[in-house]
């Protein structure tokens, strides 16, 4: 399915640089560009979340966020 929307999303730009967009198409285009950017950024989050670090004394740690 993210598939289907990752290839309607690439239509969408070919005609927008083709032909242009429909005010539908346009509103389209930004709903498939925001669910695409949640989906990259929730995968990247349980990536980061997942990732050890080892220390050059051999400890392995988790890594942790970066607090401000």
């Amino acid at each position: 399915m993210l598939s289907e929307r990752t290839d309607r999303l690439s239509e969408l730009a070919r005609k927008e640089k083709a032909e242009g967009l429909t005010d539908e198409e346009k509103k389209e285009q930004q709903r498939l560009r925001e669910e695409f950017r949640a989906a990259f950024r929730r995968n990247f989050m349980a990536q980061l979340e997942n990732t050890y670090i080892e220390t050059p004394e051999g400890d392995i740690r988790k890594l942790k966020k970066k607090t401000e």
